[in-house]
């Protein structure tokens, strides 16, 4: 192995060259715009930051987040102190921290737009605007929009999410996420450096139907998209179906981020994946006792055992959490009000927040220890009736 392609210089794409390249691998990657803003992320969950020291440890501008608000249908919002921070940074400043230390561990950066892959017998040829290149090795980066055909995920009917919103002048110190009726998804108050996001996602409306509601959401809440700037995205979120199947990795290619839809179905965070996934194509690839034409099944394996199989569990959830009813009213509802009322529920939305909780140990966890209370006779079949599983009370 001698010069790996990393086409992509987004987070995912950015921590792989780095990874390869400080380990002595000759390392470019192709990417036509390099940092750039992306509206709708810049949350670092606390693991993320925690398996990843350098993200807190930096002097880069960020916001230290430690209360979510949470709010559904008419019941007013919860406050969730988190027990470690969120750290919220500037898609631009992160995605240039990382860039540059790609750069600094030895990796080329070419800033050019990738045309096409062409396989070749030991490896790969590269056509961008700017001519061909030759790699033994590729790392697909391309973000959600890949454009590459013949590599990475293959998104089927369902297996998107739309998110789109406003740039606002304005700051405040905390999280807002409110749930709606009838909407797989949420709206969302971010707080960034210089500015808020003020936000919608879902998959099964419109995007003219989103807007239109989250637009209401912000003239009820007094917030003016008077010299705000919009946007829109389309990020992965894939059904259970779609990650039964999903195509992340083949002969001398790894797809990482949400070039492999690597992204929660549940709450539409990718970060932490696409830095892990990079992390994971890295390992394999550089595994010498992992022979090329194995690098796709031990990179696959990485990823299954990590997170891979927990989102797969997510992508059961999310369904019954958006489109379910528990006693005459909506399941984000019943979440707000447990989170207020049950002390053993908020402290779970906390961990759920930072990362620490998988969705596959959820119903375990809040089974264990559940007292003969009439509340926690409601908790336990509520759960029952949410979460997948073979363990019933």
């Amino acid at each position: 192995m001698r010069r790996v392609a990393v086409i992509g210089g987004g987070p995912a794409g950015s921590f792989a060259a780095e990874r390869l390249a400080r380990a002595g691998l000759e390392t470019v990657v192709f990417d036509e715009k390099l940092a750039w803003e992306k509206p709708c992320g810049g949350g670092l969950t606390y693991k993320a930051w925690n398996e990843y020291p350098f993200l807190i440890e930096n002097d880069t501008p960020r916001k230290h987040i430690t209360r979510m608000n949470f709010a559904a249908g008419r019941v007013g919002p919860v406050p969730l102190h988190l027990t470690e921070p969120l750290l919220v940074y500037s898609r631009f400043d992160l995605n240039n921290m990382l860039l540059r230390r790609a750069e600094n561990a030895g990796a080329q950066l070419e800033k050019t737009r990738v045309l096409a892959m062409e396989r070749r017998d030991n490896g790969w040829r590269i056509r961008t605007r700017g001519g061909e290149s030759e790699a033994d090795f590729c790392v697909v980066a391309t973000g959600g929009r890949n454009p590459l055909r013949n590599v990475g995920t293959e998104w089927g009917t369902g297996d998107t999410a739309t998110a789109l919103g406003y740039f606002v002048p304005g700051d405040q110190a905390d999280i807002d996420v409110q749930f709606l009726p009838g909407l797989d998804g949420y709206i969302w108050v971010f707080p960034r450096c210089g500015h808020l996001s003020v936000g919608i996602c879902g998959k099964s409306h419109s995007a003219q139907l989103m807007r239109a509601r989250l637009e209401r959401y912000m003239e009820e809440r007094s917030i003016s998209t008077k010299g705000a700037q919009f946007y829109g995205h389309v990020l992965p979120s894939l059904s259970h179906h779609g990650w039964q199947k999903n195509r992340i990795a083949g002969d001398r290619w790894l797809a990482v981020g949400d070039a492999a839809g690597l992204v929660d179905p549940l709450t539409g965070e990718g970060l932490y994946y696409a830095m892990r996934s990079g992390d994971f194509a890295s390992r394999a690839i550089l595994d010498d006792a992992v022979a090329p034409e194995a690098k796709a099944q031990a990179y696959r394996k990485l990823v299954h055992n990590d997170f891979g199989a927990d989102l797969e569990f997510a992508a059961l959830l999310a369904g019954r959490l958006y489109y379910r009813r528990f006693m005459f009213g909506n399941v984000p509802v019943r979440m707000v009000q447990f989170t207020r009322r049950s002390p053993r529920f908020c402290a779970l939305m906390q961990d759920l927040v930072a990362g620490t909780q998988s969705y596959v140990g959820l119903k375990s966890r809040l089974m264990r220890g559940i007292r003969g209370t009439f509340g926690e006779a409601v908790l336990a079949f509520f759960l029952n009736r949410l979460i997948p599983g073979e363990y019933q009370v």
